[in-house]
C-alpha cells in the first residue's frame, strides 16, 4: 500500500479556518448591502486577520486567506484609493495575530482585538486626511478627520471585539469536540 504525501496546507483544520473566515466575509457583504442594519464598520475584517494570524500554521495562509477574502468582497462592494492602506492594516493585524499562537485566552485576544481596531482607526484616518481633500492639510484638519472618524471607530472596535470572540471562541469549542482540528504550532 502506497502512502500519498501529506498536504500540510489543506488539512481539515485549514478547511475549517477558511470556512469560518468565509462566513465572516459573507457577514461583511450582508452588512454592506443592508444599510443601517448595524453600526458603521461593524465588520469582522480585523477579527478575521487576527484569527488567521493566530491559527494558520502556514504564515502564507495567515496572510493570503484574509487578504483574498477582502479582495473578493471588495470586488463586489467596489474598489477605492485606500485599499492598499486597508490591506496593509489587515496584513499587519494578521502578523500581530501570530503572537497569539499557543496563548489564545480571552484577555490576550481582547487586547489584540482592541489594539488592531485602534491601529486600523489611526492609520486609515491618517491616510484619509493625507490623500483626500475633505480636510485641510494642517493639524486642525487632521484632528477634524479623526473626530469625524469616531463613529466608524466605534463600529470597528465593537465589531472587532465581537467577531474576535465569535471566531476564537467558536474555534476553541470546535477543537474540544474534534481532535483533527488540534494542531501543534509549526
Amino acid at each position: 500500500m502506497q502512502h500519498l504525501p501529506q498536504n500540510n496546507i489543506l488539512t481539515p483544520r485549514s478547511g475549517v479556518l477558511i470556512g469560518m473566515i468565509a462566513a465572516a466575509v459573507a457577514v461583511r457583504l450582508v452588512i454592506f448591502f443592508v444599510p443601517g442594519a448595524l453600526p458603521y464598520n461593524f465588520t469582522p475584517v480585523e477579527a478575521i486577520a487576527l484569527f488567521g494570524g493566530a491559527y494558520f500554521n502556514d504564515r502564507r495562509l495567515a496572510l493570503l486567506v484574509p487578504l483574498a477574502a477582502m479582495l473578493l468582497a471588495d470586488l463586489v462592494i467596489g474598489l477605492h484609493a485606500l485599499i492598499p492602506v486597508i490591506y496593509g492594516c489587515i496584513a499587519l493585524t494578521a502578523l500581530l495575530g501570530a503572537n497569539l499562537r499557543g496563548r489564545v485566552r480571552a484577555l490576550p485576544v481582547a487586547g489584540y482585538a482592541f489594539a488592531s481596531a485602534v491601529m486600523f482607526y489611526v492609520v486609515t484616518n491618517f491616510f484619509v486626511w493625507l490623500m483626500g481633500d475633505m480636510y485641510p492639510h494642517d493639524g486642525a484638519g487632521l484632528i477634524a478627520c479623526y473626530v469625524a472618524g469616531i463613529p466608524f471607530f466605534k463600529g470597528t472596535l465593537a465589531g472587532t471585539l465581537l467577531w474576535s470572540g465569535a471566531l476564537f471562541g467558536g474555534f476553541e469549542l470546535m477543537k474540544r469536540r474534534w481532535v483533527s482540528l488540534r494542531a501543534a504550532a509549526a
